[in-house]
């Protein structure tokens, strides 16, 4: 007898944006691998499957106990929360339709429906206009799980990264404290073997150029990631820092480390969108997983690219990507 294959709930996304276009294309090849469903609204995925995957019957389903690996029929949770859909356009509607498709799949996952939650791109905007406090959808996954520690992590290719802190102004994120990179950097170390690596090596970023060149260039480094790092250190995690930014993703990139801690949103996303997008709309990989949380959640490493929203040349490559690291993840 095969074994089961893990079920993932993919959610569609701001309407608006290239989630429905990602999905239809990539689901011949996700089926693969994996039981998928989506949660969405069943007619922008239809409309999105007349124009760019016309093999591709939309199927409304009531559970994801229906979904199939039947490459021709894509299985949708329809929440039918779409009235007047229009790609490429900002709206409070779409903010909040994009909301309900993640509550409703952290219910699933929470239930047990769902193996693991794959996301398509929200709007920010969008749903801070619906009323949402968030800034993405990490912080609303950690609340809606009870989580405290979490990271955002991105993988493209050969190169890792977690970070201390994302969506929030860079005066902030240089308040560094001990203890949020201490469980940056423990919640790295357990998302690593949950990957398959058994000694992970851990490379910690500093905050200031060349990590402050031995207190030249700030204090951040010794006043509180050294210490950081020496608390983990000595629990038997494989950690060294901080390292100078502007080498250690190279040395990352080249094997010398399994990933890199970084302190703040950009210092993470920089590198990693340098390998991963190449400058063209059909070129976009990379995965970004939340750490840390009671259910397994990955993403597509990209926006919902308004710009190109039914034009039909989004790339699909970023949403096979977070779905193998999502299967990876449940086995």
């Amino acid at each position: 007898m095969s074994a089961r294959l893990p079920t993932i709930g993919i959610t569609m996304g701001d309407p608006a944006g290239i989630g429905g276009e990602v999905i239809v294309k990539a689901y011949p090849t996700l089926v693969e691998t994996a039981a998928v469903v989506v949660i969405g609204d069943a007619s922008v995925l239809a409309d999105a499957a007349d124009r760019f995957a016309p093999e591709l019957t939309v199927r409304r389903v009531d559970s994801p106990t229906e979904a199939s690996a039947d490459p021709e029929v894509l299985p949708v949770v329809d929440l039918g929360n779409v009235s007047d859909h229009q790609y490429g356009e900002l709206s409070q509607a779409n903010g909040a339709a994009s909301l309900e498709y993640v509550q409703r799949a952290i219910e699933l996952a929470q239930a047990g429906a769902i193996d693991a939650i794959t996301t398509a791109p929200i709007n920010k905007q969008a749903t801070r206009m619906a009323g949402s406090e968030y800034a993405g959808h990490t912080g609303m996954l950690a609340d809606y799980t009870d989580t405290e520690d979490y990271s955002m992590m991105l993988i493209e290719d050969d190169l890792t990264v977690t970070h201390v802190s994302t969506h929030i102004p860079l005066r902030e994120a240089c308040d560094l404290e001990v203890d949020d990179v201490a469980s940056t950097i423990s919640v790295t170390d357990d998302a690593l073997r949950d990957l398959g690596i058994d000694d992970p090596s851990i490379a910690v970023a500093g905050l200031n150029p060349h990590a402050s060149d031995g207190g030249l260039l700030g204090d951040e480094e010794s006043a509180v990631i050294e210490p950081a790092v020496a608390r983990v250190a000595e629990t038997g995690v494989n950690v060294t820092g901080p390292h100078s930014p502007d080498t250690v993703y190279v040395r990352a990139a080249a094997g010398e480390f399994d990933c890199v801690v970084s302190m703040y949103h950009d210092q993470g996303h920089i590198p990693i969108k340098m390998l991963g997008f190449t400058g063209t709309d059909d070129a976009v990989s990379g995965v970004n997983v939340t750490i840390g949380l009671p259910i397994v959640r990955t993403s597509v490493d990209h926006g919902t690219a308004f710009d190109i929203a039914g034009e039909g040349v989004a790339s699909e490559q970023s949403m096979v990507d977070a779905v193998t690291t999502a299967v990876e993840l449940v086995q």
